[in-house]
This record gives structure tokens, C-alpha cells and sequence, in this order.
């Protein structure tokens, strides 16, 4: 059994009025940022909205591609990249990912997070996330180290600009259909 594992970081843009306006700031292509631990993206966590009608009632949200908020919106432009791990850090992220599964009403979706961004000035409350800052809250909990600031200020940009994320596909997020792991997919 080898020792190395890959995690999916997916970055999407669904176009909504919220990521319009993000967007002129951060003149970045995508603006969402999700995790998942197989690369059908079946198993695919993030904060955002808990419910695709309602974009007021954000926090920790376990996504599918198919349904949800995704489906509202099939012009949703995206990138996934795959992050090379060990097991043993897989196995940490599963831990502190079970955390938020325990507790998922608890946790909020951090907007001010988003303004600190902007100030760079970390925003951070007890139990209140935005996208990017929950994933990156994943992986340093993990013991995985990618950038050198604190994950209240990470960006879905931030993902992209890594070396060390491979890119897997970029194109329409209706269109993705997984190939094996020794493949990548044309953009």
C-alpha cells in the first residue's frame, strides 16, 4: 500500500450577483473554493450557502455538483487541482473535518472574514468560516503548510497561484467527468 494520497481543491465561479462583486475586487476567475477527498468530487465540503435559494443562510455545507446550489447555475465555470498528501495527513483531515460534520449548525459563514481579506487583516471569529479560509483551515490543521499566512487570509486565488497544486481540470463543472488519477483532462 503506498503512502500517497491526493485531496481535490475545486474553485468555482457560479456568476451570482455575490461573486460579480467579489470579482471586481479580487479580478481573480473564481472565487469559491471547496474540498474534496476523491476526485469525482463526490465527498466535497466548503462554507457557503446551506440553502441554493437563500444566499443570506451561509455556513459549513456539504456540496454536490449535481444538486444544490451548483444546479441553480450550469454555466458555473470552475478548476480542480489535485494537492499530493500522505495517508497519515488525509487521516488528519478527516479528524478535524469530523469536527465540523459534528457540529455543522454551530458554525457560520464569516463575511467580515471576506472584507479583512480585502484590508489584509485577518478577521476571525469563533466558529465562523468563509470558503477559502475553511479549506485552508483543513490543510494547516493537517500539518500541511502551503503559504505563509494565516488561512483568514487565504484566497481561492491563492490555491491557484500554488506550486504545489496539479491541475486536474478547467472548464465547465457540468462537463467534468473524472478520469483516471494518471490522466488530466484538457481545458
Amino acid at each position: 500500500m503506498t503512502d500517497n494520497r491526493c485531496v481535490y481543491i475545486l474553485l468555482t465561479n457560479t456568476g451570482t450577483l455575490f461573486t460579480r462583486m467579489i470579482q471586481t475586487y479580487t479580478r481573480a476567475p473564481y472565487n469559491h473554493a471547496s474540498i474534496s477527498f476523491d476526485r469525482e468530487l463526490g465527498e466535497l465540503y466548503s462554507f457557503g450557502r446551506k440553502n441554493p435559494y437563500n444566499p443570506l443562510d451561509g455556513g459549513f455545507v456539504r456540496e454536490d455538483v449535481r444538486t444544490g446550489t451548483f444546479s441553480r447555475y450550469p454555466n458555473t465555470t470552475c478548476v480542480i487541482y489535485e494537492l499530493n498528501v500522505t495517508e497519515r495527513e488525509v487521516e488528519k483531515m478527516r479528524r478535524v473535518l469530523n469536527v465540523f460534520i459534528r457540529s455543522r449548525e454551530k458554525y457560520l459563514y464569516n463575511l467580515l472574514g471576506i472584507v479583512g481579506v480585502a484590508f489584509k487583516e485577518p478577521v476571525e471569529f469563533s466558529n465562523s468560516y468563509f470558503c477559502s479560509q475553511f479549506v485552508a483551515e483543513i490543510l494547516h490543521r493537517s500539518g500541511i503548510k502551503i503559504w505563509n499566512k494565516l488561512p483568514a487570509l487565504v484566497t481561492p486565488d491563492d490555491f491557484r497561484q500554488s506550486e504545489r497544486m496539479a491541475l486536474v481540470y478547467e472548464g465547465r463543472l457540468n462537463a467534468y467527468e473524472p478520469a483516471p488519477p494518471d490522466s488530466r483532462q484538457e481545458i
